[in-house]
């Protein structure tokens, strides 16, 4: 296939522009787009079969789970249950932020994206692009990041083209990602919580919010 690139460089054309990378992502197409941290590699989290095209793309094992993205903090009923507070209370102090929060999942949600199991990460990406887009394609976005498994994050859009050109429709070109480092991941779903990857948002940062943390 050949990858579309979306500029953003018009600024009369943003929303057209958003909005032609989020009907794509409707129609169970993948599309790379930038976040705060690195670039995504972005499908329909509800559509299995788009989410399975990430691992094809990706050369990801389909053991290992995908996070979600979402606009903002009041889907997490949506697509998680049993949400303790500590969940709000992490998404009102670092959301939209480097922070990803596990919990149990909804039935809903396709096991593929949780590798078949009872939990599923969110995510509300500090970034206008993102966010426009989550926001017009109206589902939430299975997105690791757009590379090639095992390689390091592409932080701009011609560093996924090298990895991912010809194996995914399109990367929305929002510039290069500020930060460059992954979210911090944090399992909610035991006690104490446990950090499973350090990241954007520092282990004493969740302490002052939500007190002892491990990991």
């Amino acid at each position: 296939m050949t990858t579309l690139v979306i500029t953003l460089s018009d600024p009369g054309r943003r929303r057209e522009q958003i909005e032609k990378a989020a009907a794509l992502l409707r129609a169970g197409r993948l599309v790379a787009f930038p976040t705060e941290t690195v670039y995504g590699l972005g499908a329909d989290g509800m559509n299995e079969a788009a989410v399975r095209q990430i691992f094809a793309a990706k050369g990801r094992p389909e053991t290992k789970p995908i996070s979600l993205l979402i606009p903002d903090a009041s889907a997490l009923e949506q697509y998680c249950r049993d949400v303790p507070q500590a969940a709000y209370r992490l998404a009102e102090r670092y959301w939209p932020g480097p922070l990803t929060l596990v919990l149990k999942k909804q039935e809903l949600i396709p096991p593929v994206v949780a590798a078949c199991g009872d939990t599923v990460g969110l995510r509300c990406p500090d970034h206008p692009v993102a966010l426009a887009l989550l926001r017009a394609a109206g589902v939430p976005v299975a997105a690791p990041s757009a590379n090639l498994s095992g390689n390091p994050p592409a932080v701009d859009a011609p560093q996924v083209l090298r990895e991912l050109e010809g194996r995914i429709h399109a990367v929305v070109d929002g510039g290069a990602c500020p930060l460059g480092v992954a979210s911090t991941v944090l399992d909610l779903t035991q006690s104490p919580p446990k950090i499973l990857r350090q990241g954007g948002v520092t282990k004493d940062q969740l302490r002052a919010v939500i007190g002892e943390v491990e990991g």
